[in-house]
């Protein structure tokens, strides 16, 4: 049964007689009621001729309870110019959903941009702690606002709510942050996933909106031990009994970092030669360290080379099979009362000894004992070889330094004796 008449909010509320409705005021409209399993059902259904086949077709437009008499107009009047445009709106409304569902299938989040990323990248990294250290930060930062949308989603002003809320407070984190969605979305637009200019790029609009990090960042060195006092230091810590205090003489007495030291395997030390080589996976760099022993460094390899396979750690940690953790020596430092200190600041004691003591060496050699990288181009495209020998040298004044009590010195300077290799 049709019956037609100007429908009402009033009418589709109390209407209980089952069959179709016509709405008197949007030709097309009807008010389909019948009895479901729960009782009386209403819902709204467009009529029209197929422009393509010429036969009447009808299309549900949704639950009465969920869509008003005002939304099912819109959607009647919006229908009925399809069909005016020589369009068929089931074959259009079905063609919709499938180019929508297609989108779907050929994008993914960022959350899970991020873990595909990371997975393709993590053979590059030197180690797991790089992927950690992404996975950390993303999560944090990122994934809170960006975490469940589509890569193709991801806009200017999305990156810019994840990074303006750190960009003055904690800029070195939010520099790596900002350089990571980046990377992200690099990849995401590799793989198809996205088109068009990559939304975290500095060199595009972030760059105008953000203030320069160069500008903001207070840079926060670790804290170093002065060099006139590292032989009171020396001194307190071979009272220390285990094998961290022993690791962190090293250290000092090689200018390494915490990690090369801690992750040092006996592989990598030649004590004929006395000298130890840091593979390149294993440096900041990414190049190989040779790292020439001075007599106390070599005391203390020999001291614990008993046995030793060459795939075993110069520095056991309590775990067997595993490296001293990164940890320990700062723990150390804080049991012995210098805990205002780091283990990595000893390599700025170590520099500042080199600036003001070791004056008959070249910065060059300084920096290269530091393994930093040269940043200036010229320089380093005319750097010949790793000046092992000269090296060896340096290394043998500041073995000999650490051995002085600079206190007992009143105003008197003690030449250095210097090495002959």
């Amino acid at each position: 049964m049709t019956l037609k008449r100007k429908l009402s909010s009033r009418t589709i509320e109390t209407e209980r007689r089952l069959g179709y409705h016509a709405d008197a005021q949007q030709p097309g409209l009807y008010l389909q009621v019948y009895s479901g399993v729960s009782g009386i059902t209403k819902s709204w259904i467009y009529r029209f001729t197929s422009p393509k086949s010429g036969k009447r077709r009808e299309m549900g437009i949704g639950s009465a309870e969920v869509r008003s008499l005002a939304e099912a107009r819109s959607f009647v009047t919006q229908y009925s110019k399809l069909v005016l445009d020589g369009l068929d709106p089931v074959e259009e409304k079905r063609r919709e959903v499938l180019s929508r569902r297609l989108e779907q299938a050929n994008t993914i989040t960022f959350d899970e941009a991020v873990r595909q990323c990371i997975a393709a990248k993590a053979p590059e990294w030197k180690n797991a702690k790089h992927a950690q250290q992404w996975e950390n930060t993303l999560a944090t930062y990122a994934s809170p606002i960006l975490g469940t949308l589509p890569v193709n989603s991801v806009d200017t002003a999305q990156v810019m709510r994840v990074l303006e809320p750190i960009w003055i407070t904690k800029t070195e984190t939010a520099t790596r942050v900002r350089q990571r969605i980046e990377k992200v979305l690099d990849w995401a637009k590799a793989r198809g996933y996205f088109n068009g200019d990559n939304p975290a790029r500095l060199d595009g609009n972030l760059r105008e909106l953000l203030p320069r990090a160069s500008k903001t960042k207070k840079v926060q060195h670790h804290p170093a031990l002065p060099f006139k006092q590292i032989n009171r230091f020396i001194s307190a810590l071979r009272k220390q009994n285990g094998s961290t205090p022993l690791a962190l003489e090293f250290l000092i007495l090689t200018a390494g970092r915490t990690g090369e030291v801690t992750g040092a395997t006996w592989s990598e030390v030649d004590l004929e030669a006395k000298v130890w080589t840091v593979p390149a996976t294993r440096m900041k760099a990414g190049k190989e360290h040779r790292v020439p022993l001075c007599e106390r460094a070599v005391e203390i390899l020999a001291s614990i080379n008993t046995k030793r396979k060459p795939d075993e750690f110069v520095f056991p940690g309590w775990k067997t099979g595993t490296g001293l953790s990164n940890g320990a020596m700062l723990t150390l430092m804080n049991k012995m009362k210098f805990g205002q200190y780091t283990p990595h600041g000893f390599r700025s004691t170590f520099r500042d000894w080199a600036a003001e003591e070791a004056h008959g060496f070249q910065n060059e050699t300084v920096e290269i004992a530091l393994a930093h990288t040269i940043k200036n181009q010229a320089e380093r495209a005319y750097r010949r070889g790793d000046q092992l020998d000269r090296r060896r040298e340096l290394m043998g004044e500041w073995g000999r330094y650490v051995e002085v009590d600079q206190s007992k010195i009143k105003g008197k300077v003690i030449p250095l004796k210097r090495g002959t290799k």
